[in-house]
């Protein structure tokens, strides 16, 4: 039986010999495309066209046809591939868009003419290229997902968007396209040739979403979530639409070595199951960064394979109500009792669909649970929750970490299955714990004193987790408080000696830590520029620097406002980090002036809220903060450790 596949939906390649079929409505050109983990090309051999053919494990068509068979053969492609995109173009002196001519269905199958799954590119409009469906490994097997991602401006963009520079990727496919106007009937010209190739000289980005990207934008507001009151452009509105930013680590590295191999998974224990999942499968440079990509890509999969099972609902839901829409209109049917059987036909076969989509989304989730299960506990500490056995063993670390937890991310269809956030270190933008009653079931429940409690605890645990996860001389925390309301929630801190100071309180406080820290900001930023990092004055302290601001605005003047603005702005590129801990409400006496700061924070919850989304799809995702079991002394012992590894390190 074929798997109907819809946009974003995947489904396991069980053999490692398969054809993948092609039927469009139009002469069109079928390119193979190979990539990496990231989906991203390099190199000389990344595209099967017809001047060069075969590449290792794919054979592509020889000319432009309304029917194309690639000839696969998974187990010879190269081991540094990870992704076989089949690639459909138009020729130029034909169609000028996809929306003009009949959807195209791609299909893989087995030799012997079996289908396995099939699509159908439903949905383009004035996309000249589009990445129909892609084969790729997953734990040491393959697996073929939807894709359906157009380009308006052809082929070229397309090789641009996969991180080819500009001026060979309009080679190539100018070279593919060139080729194919030799094999093929279509006249294709030169000149013609820049429509299909894109306009390589201005940024080009994809026509269709979702896509699969690789460096997802920052995070914003869910639809109907908005950040507690910050407009969007049009005044009340939220924002633009919510993504939780999972992107890979931009590192400058000097060596040119590859990175280390990821383990490979465990064979299946049976034929026709998946393999066991391994901790670290993923691409990288260390165990660190292979399971930080391993997160982003369970977060990845766990995002599209709920959107497949939504997408298969909705169609069930809407095919059921059109089919009872004739049945009811037909007047036929008012007679003999035989519109009550179409009525129940029309059910049966929306249940059916909804059923088999259950099926999937059901595997899915089954295989997604067994890799938690087993990346969980192999987390190192700035990854791991605090109930993980590995912070009984951690010590104060000689490097920094690559990535930090800020909670856990869940959807609805599964609520135990938690992904862990994490978020970027040196973090690249501010956090803003939000302590007032919002939108969230959980806040509405709670009382006031209760909530600020829990949000002051949330920015102590985060505050004890980059320091346990910091080399004891590389981070330094400041806390201010002006009305003491946070005091009970931060002795831990003061008791284990481990701030920079003791908590500014009062308007006195808040002009004294802030005019600090923005003398430091601004003494780094002039030695930057000058290129004499090592000319700062001996007292300017070199070490990462997080702010805490707990109950703002009070004890802040006008003064005070825009020197925490500048903070906000100009701290993160040197250095200094902004964790606040407020109400938005509550400095709605600011007006507009506050909106830019509180857009440029990541806003997080103290109790389990849906305002955060992922790039691809935008599903609503819950977040809850990781906070330490009750009755717990693990924040205890990372501080006293860290307060031992000061003490130690001091000249």
């Amino acid at each position: 039986m074929t798997a109907e596949l819809v946009r974003g939906q995947n489904h396991p390649v069980s053999q490692s010999r398969v054809e993948i079929r092609v039927s469009a409505g139009t002469p069109v050109l079928a390119l193979a495309s190979l990539a990496d983990e990231q989906g991203r090309f390099s190199g000389d051999g990344i595209l099967a066209h017809p001047g060069a053919r075969s590449l290792p494990g794919v054979r592509s068509p020889g000319e432009l046809a309304e029917r194309h068979t690639f000839a696969v053969d998974l187990d010879e492609v190269a081991a540094d591939v990870h992704r076989l995109g089949v690639l459909l173009v138009l020729p130029p002196g034909g169609p000028v868009r996809f929306g003009a001519v009949p959807a195209s269905y791609v299909a893989v199958a087995d030799p012997d003419g079996a289908e396995l799954a099939g699509y159908t590119l439903t949905g383009l409009d004035a996309e000249t290229a589009v990445v129909a469906l892609e084969l790729y490994r997953r734990q040491g097997a393959w697996k073929v997902r939807a894709v359906g991602q157009g380009y308006a401006e052809g082929l070229g963009a397309l090789l641009t968007d996969g991180g080819l520079a500009a001026p060979q990727a309009a080679e190539l496919a100018a070279a593919a396209l060139r080729t194919a106007a030799r094999t093929g009937e279509s006249d294709i010209t030169l000149a013609a040739m820049p429509t299909l190739v894109g306009d390589l000289r201005a940024p080009q980005t994809p026509a269709q979403a979702p896509a699969p990207a690789p460096e997802p934008p920052d995070p914003v507001p869910a639809p109907g979530h908005p950040y507690a009151g910050t407009p969007g452009p049009g005044g009340d509105t939220p924002a633009s639409p919510p993504t939780i930013s999972y992107a890979h680590p931009r590192r400058r590295r000097t060596s040119t070595e590859p990175p280390e191999p990821a383990p490979r998974a465990a064979a299946a224990q049976e034929p026709g199951q998946a393999p066991r999942p391994v901790a670290g499968d993923a691409s990288g440079w260390s165990m660190e960064e292979r399971l930080y990509n391993q997160v982003w890509g369970m977060f990845e999969d766990l995002a599209r394979t709920v959107a497949a099972y939504r997408s298969a609902v909705e169609f069930a839901d809407s095919r059921m109500d059109r089919e009872l829409d004739e049945a009811l209109s037909d007047p036929r049917h008012r007679l003999g009792g035989s519109g009550n059987a179409a009525r129940d036909t029309a059910r049966a076969r929306r249940e059916e669909l909804v059923a088999q989509a259950q099926a999937v989304l059901d595997r899915d989730l089954a295989q997604l649970i067994t890799e938690s299960e087993v990346v969980e506990p192999a987390l190192p500490a700035a990854y791991a929750r605090w109930d993980n056995p590995v912070w009984h063993g951690h010590r104060t670390p000689e490097e920094s970490p690559l990535a930090l937890r800020l909670g856990d991310l869940h959807l609805p269809e599964r609520p135990d299955l938690r992904i862990p956030m994490l978020t970027r270190v040196p973090l690249e933008r501010g956090l803003w714990i939000d302590n007032g009653r919002t939108g969230s079931e959980a806040a509405m429940t709670m009382d006031t004193d209760r909530l600020r409690r829990a949000a002051m605890d949330m920015a102590v645990t985060l505050a004890v987790r980059l320091l346990a996860v910091h080399p004891a001389d590389r981070f330094s925390v400041h806390v201010i408080d002006a009305a003491g309301a946070g005091s009970a929630s931060l002795a831990p801190l003061v008791r284990a000696g481990v701030l920079a100071a003791p908590p500014a309180a009062g308007a006195a406080g808040v002009t004294q830590t802030l005019a600090r820290l923005t003398r430091r900001v601004d003494l780094v930023q002039m030695a930057l520029r000058a290129g004499a990092p090592e000319d700062l004055p001996p007292d300017v302290d070199t070490a990462d620097q997080l702010l805490i601001v707990h109950d703002f605005p009070h004890g802040f003047d006008d003064r005070a406002v825009t020197q925490l603005r500048y903070l906000a702005d100009e701290g993160a590129a040197v250095g200094v980090h902004l964790l606040m801990v407020a109400d938005r409400d509550e400095a709605s006496a600011y007006g507009p002036l506050l909106d830019p700061l509180w857009r440029s924070l990541m806003r997080l919850s103290p109790v389990p809220d849906n305002h955060l989304a992922d790039p691809w799809v935008h599903h609503a995702w819950t977040f809850e903060p990781n906070l330490p079991p009750q009755g717990s002394r693990v924040l205890d012992q990372a501080l006293d450790r860290v307060a031992e590894a000061r003490r130690t390190t001091r000249p």
